[in-house]
């Protein structure tokens, strides 16, 4: 992949930057003004700051030893409180945007309250900058293996019995399960249908869910979304023919998927709350156990198409079928949380509040997002997801821009269960390399920092951008309109372009990536640059993988 500003003076600007950052010292980040220096150097903000290396198969990290020093107190403290490792309970929806929730702007001012799902964030850390990767299946593949989706090779949603996945991966809750973590999946899968790929088969104890997406349950059912199947008997037994699973099922570990029932749209309506009653069940049975627990928990909304039940049918101010799904959506979190707080869970238990990308927009009724872009693009509106860490009376209430990727929860997630540090990449076969960092001292030190320096994107498998600090670079970028001026255009529309080089954006200034910078700041493309050239030298070492690709 070539790189390349338009000027010469770039180029050897960074030649000659290259040996200094490489060889400068590893310190922690500065979070205080420079003394003799005009201006003030910020929290978070490492553009020049150097990284440490854990191991060869791990992402640098930035070094933070006095946060580092208070998160393991504070652990060992209270397992010997509890007398147990942490629960985890991962809490993702699908194609909800940044700005639908109430903790970031939206909420009842887009017409979908989320009182709840605010309350709750406003007790623990927000992250104003965490990342998925820019489609469902390859985010939900970076949680389960730490990974980018150039390394775990999931570049795209399997659709209509498209193999999977993640058969051969190491997986995180396989891991847990040998930490002795009991581990329960629910909801949506979609990381691959065929049979090593399924939950009970990566490391899952129990699993109730569907395998793929919303929306291939029924689109082809509803006569007004697809009339030229609903309405024609043979494309509809064409479809029924395809090898895919049109159920609801249930299956543990080692063991075959059992239909729980067959899913129309009207069994849609009422899944999600179908979906919550079991995660209720899961949690009240672990109440008193000698285990932790790690629950996966993949809401069915609010992907197309929504078909709201009886009770939440207008039950948004915007009355739209997104709308209400939002309200559903707040009112399935409080009442897991409740289970939580019930069952005596709540005290030991790390809450992590997510979507899968950005919102789509193809397909209206849909999210919300301030930012440039939606699903399927690496614009910020496809990549910036809403999301809070919740831990009470652990994690201090506050909002943090330091930069979190969702891959990042894979080795946070081992931390707390007693694998931290260097000891993630003993967990893995050598050619493996971990692009997620353990975020658990950001999350649990008095104003805790983040541990990542940078964010790196990508697109159908090639390094499309990356962000440090407020500045983002583009390699690639995605046009939506490029062949349809009209009409709902999302990230899955237009085309993929390579940019002239000089693509870059100051997200504070401009979070709608309007006014490229690239010239009249070229400073500071000079890091940006740097940290391109040495994720490439990752890749040369660790190469890209393809599981599943356009």
């Amino acid at each position: 992949m070539e790189l390349s500003f338009s000027r010469r003076a770039l180029v050897l600007a960074i030649s000659a930057a290259l040996p200094m950052l490489a060889g400068a010292a590893e310190t922690p980040a500065v979070a205080t003004a420079t003394k003799g220096a005009a201006g003030y150097d910020h929290p978070n903000q490492y553009l020049v700051q150097p990284t440490t290396t854990l191991a060869d198969n791990m992402m640098p990290v930035i070094s933070h030893p006095a946060q580092d020093k208070e998160t393991l107190q504070k652990l060992a403290d209270i397992e010997k409180k509890t007398g147990k490792k942490p629960n985890i309970v991962v809490f993702i929806m699908d194609d909800v945007g940044w700005m639908d929730v109430g903790f970031n702007g939206g909420g009842i001012t887009v017409g979908n309250p989320t009182p709840d799902i605010d309350a709750v964030a406003n007790q623990g850390l927000i992250l104003t900058s965490a990342y998925s990767q820019p489609s469902s299946s390859p985010t939900r593949a970076s949680i389960m293996t730490g990974q980018y989706s150039v390394h775990h090779g999931i570049l795209m949603p399997p659709m209509y019995g498209m193999p999977g996945g993640l058969e051969g991966l190491t997986t995180l809750p396989q891991l847990l399960h040998d930490q002795g973590y009991v581990t329960q999946a629910i909801g949506k899968w979609h990381m691959g249908e065929n049979k090593g790929s399924q939950p009970q088969n990566v490391g899952f104890d129990d699993f109730r869910g569907f395998n793929s997406v919303s929306d291939m349950y029924t689109e082809w059912r509803d006569e007004n979304v697809n009339p030229e199947v609903a309405l024609s008997p043979a494309r509809s037994e064409f479809i029924k023919k395809l090898q895919f699973s049109k159920d609801d099922v249930h299956a543990v570990r080692g063991g075959e998927q059992k239909a729980v029932s067959e899913i129309t749209i009207d069994y849609m309506r009422d899944l999600d709350q179908r979906w919550m009653k079991y995660g209720m069940d899961f949690i009240k049975k672990m109440k008193g156990s000698d285990k932790p627990f790690f629950l996966y928990y993949g809401t069915r909304g609010c992907h197309f198409d929504n078909y709201p039940n009886a009770h939440y049918a207008g039950r948004s101010p915007a009355r739209t079928s997104y709308g209400d799904c939002m309200v559903e959506m707040n009112d399935v979190f409080a009442n897991l949380y409740k289970s939580l707080e019930d069952t005596g869970q709540i005290d030991n238990t790390l809450i992590i509040f997510t979507s899968d990308n950005g919102p789509e927009a193809e397909v209206p009724p849909h999210g919300h997002t301030p930012f440039r872009g939606a699903k399927g693009s690496t614009w910020e509106g496809g990549v910036r997801v809403p999301t809070f860490v919740y831990w009470k009376g652990m994690i201090q209430p506050r909002k943090s821009d330091g930069l979190f990727d969702l891959s990042d929860i894979f080795p946070t997630s081992l931390a707390l269960a007693g694998k931290g540090g260097a000891e993630v990449s003993k967990l893995v076969p050598k050619t493996t390399f971990i692009d997620g960092i353990d975020q658990s001292s950001f999350f649990l030190g008095k104003d805790g920092q983040s541990n990542r320096k940078a964010e790196h994107y990508f697109l159908n498998g090639e390094l499309s951008a990356v962000r440090i600090d407020e500045f983002k670079y583009h390699l690639i970028i995605q046009d939506p309109y490029a062949f349809t001026k009209s009409g709902y255009q999302g990230g899955f529309t237009g085309s993929i372009v390579k940019t002239a080089g000089t693509a870059m954006f100051n997200l504070y200034t401009d979070p709608q990536e309007t006014d490229s910078i690239g010239i009249r700041h070229i400073p500071m493309g000079v890091p940006l640059q740097s940290e391109m050239h040495n994720y490439m030298e990752i890749l040369k070492k660790y190469p890209p993988k393809v599981q599943i690709k356009m």
